[in-house]
């Protein structure tokens, strides 16, 4: 079992290699002796792209790989607009708040108390496995405030973008505010004497929910339509009030986002042998689960395992508690003490069910042992204990963190639908009103590159006019996969873009630009990016 469940861990992650690494080879091949294009002459028309700001979050300010570090700064697609804006308008400067590190900090895999300190991940191809590298604790920035443009920062929401003081609570902004402790974050932005704007938030209001497996209340309960509606419509209005250009994009998909696509809700594949040995193991707690008669959910809970691709057993609290019935039955003389602490784990578990989503925080957990490997006993994560169970501390279990429902993704999709539709109509109202901004929708080239059929897209309340079902967007002959397989638009954390995926973000702005002002901005050799970080 403890083989078993070492090769299980890998699984996941594996799965996106060998579907991909041929693939890789090809690209990278294909680009070393492809021809490099003179870039073409361009124009900017009646557009001043001097003093271009960005407004945005993680995205926006280059987060990638669980880390914001140099190299993912310099790929952000607001630095490669102005790279192209550069090209059009000999004035254009671009500063952002230099992070200076080359591997950044990752928050999910360092822990500060005990001196780990970890820096962005990578894609181990001998481990089959996003592994980090040393980082650095993030440090202030040292440069001139005055000069800065892009504005993005890391976790930002709509709902926090005229906070004062916001940079008490976040690091990322506090590192360049002009005064943490009263400083908001469009407020500093308008300070600039700006030409041009991007703004793209709003994301964060649902993914803040999603991250979290669900836990607490849907976006639209904790910021409701009209909130989000009134909040964007300020910001908006202050952006363009000296009659300055923008683009506003639109929120993406998130329930699509490999973090949730990566490990799958039957990830657990085993053979006859072990499955036979598991459901012979379980036979007593399957029993005690069905004495449980009474209760609703029972039949749900029984965990049974076959050949080839089983379901994860989770810890889901919202489950009747079956705790007191099992005391009953001690009480009864039914079952021993020993017997009854047995069934601890089960008090509240089930296996997933297909549709459920899996988020990629599990798969680190996934098949390893709960007991920290004690060789005594067979206790592996996501099998015989249930996924968010706390071996160690139980009333700490939480494995709602873990995994969607498909109550919780239906309150995802719906917020970011009614999210969306804010952002349109307020574009629409702004411009009749003498504004000048460029709505770029990223949802159907999304729908695209996720292979989304017809059916799956209406599902998801997206538009379905580019879901053709087939997986992959096409850049110059070479197919750009969902994923953060080398050949994949994301980096390895699974919900930002990577250097490739921002070039893809930045040339749907650049289209819209030329197509409502009629300016002729050369647009990015996407191929030219480098895709996933990995090492031998």
């Amino acid at each position: 079992m403890k083989k078993l469940c070492k090769k299980l861990m890998i699984l996941p992650i594996s799965i996106l290699f060998m579907a991909c690494s041929t693939a890789d080879d090809l690209t990278e091949e294909w680009i070393k002796v492809r021809a490099i294009e003179t870039p073409k002459p361009g124009s900017a028309g009646s557009l001043d792209f001097s003093n271009y700001i960005s407004i945005g979050n993680s995205i926006a300010a280059g987060f990638a790989d669980y880390a914001l570090y140099t190299e993912s700064q310099e790929n952000s697609f607001p630095n490669l607009l102005a790279g192209q804006f550069a090209m059009v308008d000999a004035n254009v400067v671009f500063n952002q708040p230099d992070i200076n590190s080359a591997n950044g900090f990752n928050s999910a895999f360092s822990t500060v108390a005990n001196n780990v300190i970890a820096g962005r991940t990578e894609l181990s191809l001998s481990l089959l496995a996003s592994v980090p590298t040393t980082g650095e604790l993030i440090t202030d920035f040292t440069g001139d405030k005055s000069t800065l443009n892009n504005f993005a920062v890391p976790g930002l929401r709509l709902a926090n973008l005229e906070t004062a003081g916001y940079g008490v609570r976040n690091a990322y902004f506090k590192r360049f505010a002009d005064d943490p402790s009263t400083s908001s974050v469009l407020g500093d932005a308008l300070e600039v004497d700006r030409s041009f704007f991007s703004f793209w938030l709003g994301s964060n209001d649902c993914l803040v929910y999603a991250r979290s497996g669900g836990q607490g209340e849907a976006p639209l309960v904790t910021y409701d339509e009209m909130a989000f509606g009134k909040a964007l419509s300020s910001a908006l209005g202050k952006l363009t009030a000296n009659k300055t250009h923008g683009v506003v994009l639109d929120i993406s998909p998130i329930v699509t986002l490999p973090f949730f696509q990566a490990v799958t809700w039957d990830a657990i594949e085993l053979d006859n042998a072990t499955a036979t040995r598991l459901n012979t193991s379980l036979e007593a707690v399957n029993g005690a689960i069905k004495a449980a008669a009474g209760f609703t959910d029972t039949n749900e809970r029984l965990i049974s395992y076959t050949a080839g691709a089983n379901p994860i057993l989770v810890h889901d609290e919202e489950l009747d508690d079956l705790g007191p019935f099992f005391d009953n039955l001690v009480t009864a003389g039914q079952l021993t003490m020993e017997q009854r602490a047995s069934l601890v784990p089960y008090e509240q578990s089930r296996p997933l069910v297909k549709g459920e989503l899996v988020l990629l925080s599990a798969a680190a957990l996934l098949n390893t042992e709960a007991d920290g490997d004690n060789t005594e006993r067979n206790t592996p994560i996501g099998i015989v204990i249930p996924l968010g169970f706390s071996f160690m501390n139980p009333a700490n279990s939480n494995g709602d963190r873990y995994f969607l429902n498909t109550e919780e993704q239906s309150n995802i999709v719906t917020a970011r639908a009614t999210y969306n539709r804010v952002i349109s109509a307020t574009v629409n109202e702004l411009n009749n009103n003498g504004a000048d901004i460029a709505l770029v929708t990223i949802q159907p080239s999304l729908v695209d590159v996720l292979g989304l059929d017809v059916a799956t897209a209406t599902k998801l309340l997206l538009p379905t006019g580019s879901a053709d079902g087939v997986q992959g967007i096409d850049i110059e002959g070479i197919t750009l996969t969902p994923d953060f397989s080398p050949n994949g638009v994301f980096s390895t954390d699974g919900i930002h873009p990577n250097s490739r995926g921002h070039g893809i973000v930045a040339n749907l702005i650049i289209d819209a630009i030329n197509a409502r002002w009629g300016s002729s901005i050369p647009k990015i050799d996407v191929l030219s990016l480098r895709g996933t970080i990995f090492q031998p």
